[in-house]
């Protein structure tokens, strides 16, 4: 499939043919300093009758921002793009490039699927802890407050050419790379996931970029918003800022490394106040990581300067990084040729130049979307579910605790379709105590189970097992009290097996079947896990979703949206001791 992509940036436009089979570029062509005089649209119209002469099957364009709306690549529609139009406040020199180039190439190819791949994909799995802005979260979520982060097809593709190049896996690796051009950001990945990114809501957070200004103070903000009003303070801060505004030559370091060169006080301002931002993060992330084994320099600037390279990377030596001068000045990466380790022979920490391919992602993404869909999310991330204590009835059991003939009442509906939390509660009795008002599932069930957590038995004393639903045979006993009578139950009581619920079409989609048995990792939280011996139930009725009970949520400290990733498949019976096996336990 050829599929033509789309990079309108901030500064220039970028085209690819893409062959995904191959992953070859079949033509290529850029327009540079957007900007003076010329438009996006102006370029775009230069470049796109040199494609139309290759066979187009779909078109991918990069997006900058999806907010909250769009975390993967989608099939562009109008509502769609009126959602990316509603993201042009935060993104106010990308998505209206982006728009430019999707409303240009939709005219120029109107028969063939356009998608859309976004920037903030990457990081939507962001710990809490690293996405959070120290606000009232109540303001914080009613604006979709948040740290969202970009440059991710970048950032995901040279972190794994990186770990094939250093010949270990990905998730074995704690990477920085630095995406540095005239957007410039970094990223701290751990074990394949974002972990830390220097953009933050919009891509005006972070390093000193072309026009950007990068971190500053919010009182500076609020000073330029009083004096020039608020749009003045976004041109000023988004437009008029970065190398620009330091060196007061514009936004090209080509320009800006000449000028400091022949002794510009403001161009070697522009240049030191560069590297030191770089450098500062990239110690500030080893910090987050607890150490790294590579750090990645990719982008226009981190591709192609030496210079700059040398610059950040100096008086890093206390982390092990050391770079090769000859190595570093020779250095030369293509897409052919994508890698080139500067490190010194001393190092202990890898320092790469890897040629970025945001178009090759952006193509195999859109080529997924259009093939199926099957990628649209995720091909790994499953919802997940924590179940609170809670109990199903019976039709004799409702009628002994809520009277003859009563009925369940709907308190809300939950996920699995046709199931409900009732309004109606029951009273758990074990031997050492009892847990007040426990909520009954509906609808009403061929028999009594009652799940609960670890922690709720050792609060009751009974030694409930760990059951699939539906098997309570042997099970823990337990007494329930309702409004109108009690029933002592000589088993029912169980802890529910960790299980995903799927549709077979979510079952194909996964590579699994009814009753296999899986790891789920479980990251982006403050403690990743992997829970293993995991049950798939599959089912026409049911929806996508894990579920886990309270406990082993606390333990991965998981916040309502948490999803994870299948990482692993077994027959039933052999998921544990494989697990075992793989970690020496």
């Amino acid at each position: 499939m050829n599929v033509l992509v789309i990079n309108c940036g901030s500064s220039s436009v970028k085209y690819q043919v893409v062959d995904v089979a191959s992953g070859a570029a079949v033509a290529k062509g850029k327009a540079e300093r957007i900007g003076d005089g010329r438009s996006h649209k102006d370029a775009l119209s230069e470049l796109l009758p040199e494609i139309k002469e290759h066979d187009i099957q779909a078109v991918g364009h990069r997006v900058v921002h999806g907010g909250d709306s769009f975390h993967d690549a989608t099939q562009i529609t109008d509502e769609v793009i009126k959602a990316i139009e509603a993201c042009v406040p935060l993104a106010p020199l990308h998505n209206p490039a982006n728009l430019a180039g999707i409303a240009a190439a939709r005219e120029a190819f109107p028969s063939v699927p356009h998608v859309a791949v976004f920037d903030t994909a990457f990081h939507v799995r962001m710990p809490r802890r690293a996405r959070t802005y120290a606000i009232d979260q109540e303001l914080a979520e009613k604006h979709g407050i948040r740290r969202y982060g970009f440059h991710g097809p970048s950032h995901s593709y040279v972190a794994k050419l990186a770990a094939d190049h250093l010949g270990q896996p990905l998730d074995e690796l704690r990477l920085i790379t630095c995406h540095l051009g005239n957007g410039a950001s970094i990223c701290a990945i751990e074990n394949g996931k974002s972990v830390e990114t220097s953009m933050g809501m919009t891509p005006l957070e972070g390093l000193v970029m072309g026009t950007r200004s990068g971190d500053i103070d919010p009182g500076v903000v609020l000073l330029l918003a009083r004096e020039l009003g608020v749009d003045g303070a976004d041109k000023a801060l988004n437009k008029q800022s970065g190398l620009a505004g330091l060196s007061g030559l514009g936004n090209d370091l080509r320009d800006i490394l000449s000028a400091a060169a022949e002794g510009n006080d403001r161009a070697r301002l522009a240049v030191s106040t560069f590297a030191h931002r770089v450098r500062k993060y990239i110690g500030a992330y080893a910090a987050a990581l607890g150490g790294v084994d590579a750090v990645i320099m990719t982008g226009g600037i981190g591709e192609n300067s030496a210079e700059m390279r040398r610059r950040i990377l100096q008086r890093l030596g206390f982390l092990g990084l050391r770079i090769d001068e000859d190595k570093n000045g020779d250095a030369r990466v293509s897409h052919d040729d994508a890698v080139q380790d500067v490190s010194s022979g001393t190092a202990r920490v890898k320092t790469l130049v890897v040629a970025t391919n945001e178009e090759l992602m952006i193509a195999k993404q859109s080529a997924r979307v259009v093939s199926g869909g099957k990628d649209v999310k995720s091909p790994r991330a499953i919802p997940i579910a924590v179940s609170a204590r809670h109990l199903h009835l019976d039709r004799k059991t409702m009628d002994i605790l809520f009277g003859e003939g009563s009925e369940l009442s709907v308190y809300r509906e939950i996920s699995q379709p046709g199931q409900f939390a009732a309004e109606q509660k029951v009273n758990l009795i074990g031997p050492r105590g009892r847990i007040d008002g426990v909520r009954v599932l509906g609808p009403l069930r061929p028999g009594v189970q009652v799940e609960v957590s670890r922690t709720d038995e050792f609060r009751l004393g009974v030694d409930a097992p760990i059951r699939d639903s539906g098997k309570v045979k042997g099970s823990a006993p337990i007494t329930l009290e309702g409004p109108k009578g009690t029933v002592h139950m000589e088993e029912g009581l169980i802890c529910a097996r960790r299980h995903i619920h799927m549709t077979p079409e979510d079952a194909e989609h996964f590579g699994v079947k009814d009753k296999d048995e899986v790891e789920i990792a479980i990251t982006g939280g403050p403690r990743d896990l992997v829970f293993g011996d995991v049950l798939v139930r599959v089912k026409s009725s049911y929806k996508l979703e894990m579920h886990i009970d309270t406990d082993e949520a606390n333990a991965a400290e998981l916040s309502r949206g948490a999803v994870g990733d299948l990482v692993y498949t077994a027959a039933p019976g052999e998921a544990a001791a494989k697990l075992r096996k793989r970690r020496g336990s």
